[in-house]
């Protein structure tokens, strides 16, 4: 039995230096794997072209069709209603004195769906002048772009106001169009972000005044009744969503909103 003892404590240390030494072993014959020719030749050829250490130009294009794809859904919500809808449903929620209900969420996928609805028929001209074309091979990227110009050019400038290309054109110091087709993208889409802005805070001031009146009312009930301690929004509140409610105001806003889009 003792001898028995003295063995396995002899064999203990050597298999705990064994282990190690299968480990490295495992790890060079894995880094010798990595680095073989057959290894490195496919992925070699795994690899597109332009795409190798001496090609700075195809890593910068890279990078730059990243970017330009980051700045994408800014760039279509910018050509579209939706900062007009966005920003009028949030004034709704403001008059009616409840931040959190509907909350962000629910303001910013309603805006998309209205969006997404206005512009179903730019969308279509967008993919029958420019987008099918190109997707057939029948365009290049260059051309599909070019074709794709006019027709959001038209968009953009029938719904924006005379104002707001002044203003462009007044900071660029560049001549007035003679035409719509003759205006700019860059001063176009600028221009009717500008002119959707100004549009929504309009609609936002007709929709926060009645909102303004009750609060009035309730504060001034509440003063001459001698109830100076209850603060007037807890009497304005329920009579704001019961007024809202009543009149259905929440289709109003949206017929609204999709009618002034359509115009």
């Amino acid at each position: 039995m003792q001898a028995a003892l003295v063995m396995s404590a002899a064999l203990a240390p050597a298999a705990s230096l064994e282990a190690p030494a299968q480990g490295a072993q495992a790890l060079a014959d894995l880094s010798a794997l990595v680095t073989s020719s057959s290894v490195a030749q496919a992925i070699g050829d795994a690899l597109p072209a332009g795409s190798s250490q001496s090609s700075p130009l195809g890593a910068l294009g890279v990078a730059l069709a990243l970017g330009a794809l980051t700045l994408l859904p800014a760039a279509v919500l910018c050509c579209t209603h939706f900062v007009r809808f966005v920003v009028v449903l949030g004034f709704v929620r403001t008059g009616l004195g409840t931040p959190a209900a509907p909350p962000n969420q629910v303001i910013t996928g309603l805006a998309l769906m209205l969006t997404a609805f206005s512009a179903a028929p730019l969308a279509g001209a967008l993919h029958h002048a420019a987008l099918a074309p190109y997707l057939e091979g029948k365009l290049s990227a260059t051309s599909a772009l070019a074709a794709a110009a006019p027709t959001l050019r038209t968009y953009l400038v029938a719904r924006t106001s005379e104002r707001s290309l002044e203003t462009f054109y007044s900071v660029s110091e560049e001549p007035s169009p003679a035409t719509a087709d003759d205006v700019p993208l860059r001063i176009a889409v600028p221009a009717f972000v500008l002119s959707e802005l100004s549009t929504a805070f309009s609609i936002g001031l007709a929709i926060l005044l009645p909102f303004l009146v009750i609060d009035l009312l309730a504060a001034i009930v509440l003063t001459a009744l001698g109830m100076v301690m209850v603060p007037p929004y807890v009497v304005a509140l329920p009579l704001k969503l019961l007024v809202f409610a009543l009149i259905d105001g929440w289709h109003l806003v949206v017929e609204a909103l999709l009618q002034g889009a359509a115009g």
